[in-house]
């Protein structure tokens, strides 16, 4: 990733903008309702290599002066989803080289829905992380 943002300084023009926003390396957290009617059913247990990997690739660019960061935020972001069906694919399009199976987050999600009312909304909550940097002259 260092490779990609020294390209992406070569680039810029001078005193222009990279906006970072990925993931941030926490638990991704599922659960029912939506915006404050949400309860926590589950989390999600990720691997947070690549992350952390990605963290220490901003780190050095702005160490070696080729930007600036000027703001860093975390948020929370919903992916809301209406069935099992929905949560069920959103699961499986994770690489499972790197994801255990969640069979039992499913299951708990599955479980807990039975109990509430028909047409609660299947909700998975993750943080998020944006970095605002600056290209600095080098």
């Amino acid at each position: 990733m260092v490779h990609a943002l020294t390209e992406t300084h070569r680039v810029l023009k001078p005193n222009g903008i990279l906006i970072d926003l990925r993931p941030a390396a926490k638990h991704r957290r599922a659960g029912l309702g939506e915006g404050k009617h949400w309860e926590l059913v589950g989390v999600m247990r990720e691997n947070f290599d690549d992350d952390i990997a990605a963290d220490r690739a901003v780190k050095q660019v702005i160490r070696d002066g080729l930007f600036q960061q000027e703001s860093l935020v975390e948020f929370d972001l919903d992916r809301v989803m209406d069935t099992l069906q929905d949560f069920r694919a959103w699961l499986d399009d994770f690489d499972v080289e790197k994801l255990p199976s969640h069979d039992w987050l499913y299951q708990k999600v599955e479980r807990a829905l039975a109990e509430k009312p028909k047409g609660i909304k299947i909700a998975v909550r993750g943080l998020m992380r944006q970095g605002v940097m600056i290209k600095l002259r080098k």
